[in-house]
């Protein structure tokens, strides 16, 4: 079976780099003009896609005519006080900075673990692929966020690497094939690569 993990297209806090994990911000501009650029796939008949309005803004375009499947544990993680704020503007903040120092794997102040986020992520992902499994489906697409795919290639891939080394562009991701006898036992993605766009 094949699995697409597409980042959604750019929003205005990813120029700014801000932190936007529970923030419903929607694809900017420049954003929808990229998705668009890339064509749509009217092949694909169902879409898993997180709830956020940058995750849906891009499945409708990319994928027109699909089903979608709204997934809420595909959410970003939450950044509780650090939300709608960059680096920058935090520089001075001492629980950023704190958090920062934990390599960012303690919880931010009103915010959500890493570990917790990353948990609930791939035991979401398991799911779909064992539901796309019982029902023979041959393609599984999902739209999430950059921390939602960077968890499940550090669960999944193989060679394994950290977390933050899975990070993907805007309107970029993984395309992954999987053995659908062994992932009920031993689940890995068997062949994955970088993929600039949806389904190439």
């Amino acid at each position: 079976m094949k699995v697409i993990l597409i980042r959604h297209g750019r929003t205005d806090g990813n120029v700014l780099g801000k932190y936007m994990g529970r923030t419903d911000e929607p694809l900017s501009k420049m954003g929808e003009m990229e998705v668009a650029s890339m064509g749509s796939f009217l092949e694909i008949e169902k879409v898993v896609s997180s709830p956020m309005a940058r995750a849906t803004d891009t499945a409708r375009l990319l994928f027109p005519s699909a089903y979608l499947d709204i997934c809420t544990d595909f959410c970003e993680m939450d950044f509780g006080d650090f939300e709608g704020r960059s680096a920058e503007d935090m520089r001075d903040d001492a629980e950023y900075m704190k958090w920062v120092d934990s390599m960012c794997t303690s919880s931010p102040p009103n915010g959500e673990n890493l570990e917790a986020f990353k948990e609930r992520t791939c035991r979401a992902f398991d799911l779909k692929v064992r539901q796309s499994i019982f029902f023979k489906e041959k393609c599984l697409v999902i739209v999430a966020h950059g921390g939602t795919i960077m968890a499940v290639m550090e669960r999944y891939a193989l060679p394994a690497r950290p977390y933050f080394e899975w990070h993907v562009k805007n309107c970029c991701g993984y395309s992954v094939t999987l053995d659908e006898n062994k992932w009920m036992k031993e689940p890995f993605f068997e062949d994955w690569r970088d993929t600039e766009g949806p389904c190439r």
